[in-house]
């Protein structure tokens, strides 16, 4: 072989070493970016240590995790929408109880393994809503002055919403309850204070961002995060699963014929269960975006794992026990 040749050969040699070399270096287009975050979450709790109400500690398989990285998993999300219903095991919900959420979680997706935290229902609300049961047990009016989901959604310059239905138009309404005529979609009902976690938190209710609490007939797909609560007929709490199905079944084509339709993810759950399984029940979770086709998970989740996947989604740090709680991965693009 001739110097010429064996020159040549090797000069293409390391040129495709060269280019293979800077491939490696080199994302992809679209790939996700990672920055750490500061974490302040206690060691994780397998689901055979589940706390008793009140606790704190996250419910998320067995494992010891590290720091967790903050990231945006999904960048075709801008939008997310939550329905909380109240007080139903997930069993409970079937195609003949509730054929129109049933046939939406077949046709988008169904998480089978979320679970809800505690009992009663406001402590769920709050670790939800901020990453801790804030030590409260019970239902009764509370005002917390620790930092929460609407806190971290202000400073992140995000828009938020609660759409609470039958909650007076104007001002900022603490009170435990209000009765009204129809607001929005369903039939008229009364709100309830311990359905709206916003409320709890004094960021919320002390000052300008109380004008984010809105009754259901104000529901704007536009904002970056609503929280939708029915009132307590709407919601099942006080009516028949058949009054909840016929609810969303007029709420939600709100959401799906939306505009930002394309860049939304609709969470429809529960806040607690008829059962102490896991610490609140085993609770019914439809998840769907545009997309979204027949994704049924059976990895764990609960309430600290939906607020992780907000947070991740708007780039947020986590809050307490969202920091070691699994998001919704498995559902996102």
């Amino acid at each position: 072989m001739g110097f010429g040749r064996t020159t040549a050969i090797g000069g293409l040699a390391l040129g495709l070493a060269l280019l293979l070399a800077a491939c490696q270096a080199t994302p992809p287009p679209g790939s996700p970016t990672f920055s750490a975050v500061a974490v302040n979450a206690s060691p994780t709790a397998g689901p055979s240590s589940r706390p008793t109400a009140g606790s704190d500690a996250v419910r998320s398989p067995t494992f010891t995790p590290g720091p967790r990285l903050s990231f945006t998993p999904s960048a075709g999300i801008s939008h997310v929408v939550v329905v909380w219903m109240e007080n139903r095991e997930a069993s409970a919900v079937t195609a003949s109880t509730m054929p129109y959420l049933y046939g939406l979680s077949q046709t988008y997706g169904r998480a089978d393994q979320f679970y809800a935290v505690t009992h009663p229902s406001l402590p769920n609300y709050l670790a939800f809503w901020s990453g801790s049961t804030q030590g409260v047990t019970d239902d009764a009016d509370h005002n917390l002055a620790a930092a929460s989901l609407s806190s971290q959604m202000a400073a992140a310059g995000k828009s938020w919403r609660t759409y609470a239905q039958d909650y007076p138009a104007g001002g900022c309404n603490t009170g435990s309850a209000y009765s009204g005529g129809v607001d929005g979609p369903g039939v008229a009902g009364t709100y309830a204070r311990r359905h709206n976690p916003a409320m709890s938190f004094t960021f919320v209710s002390g000052g300008s961002q109380c004008a984010n609490v809105q009754p259901l007939a104000e529901f704007d797909p536009g904002v970056n995060f609503a929280f939708v609560a029915p009132n307590l007929c709407n919601d099942m709490h006080d009516c028949s699963p058949a009054q909840g199905d016929a609810f969303l079944q007029e709420f939600l084509p709100r959401v799906f014929a939306a505009p930002e339709w394309a860049n939304t993810l609709l969470v429809v759950s529960f806040d607690e269960g008829t059962s102490d399984a896991n610490g609140g029940g085993r609770v019914f979770t439809m998840v769907a975006r545009q997309g979204l086709a027949g994704v049924t998970s059976s990895t764990p989740h609960d309430h600290y794992g939906l607020l992780r996947t907000i947070q991740d989604i708007f780039g947020l740090p986590c809050l307490k026990a969202s920091c070691g709680a699994t998001p919704l991965d498995e559902f996102l693009p």
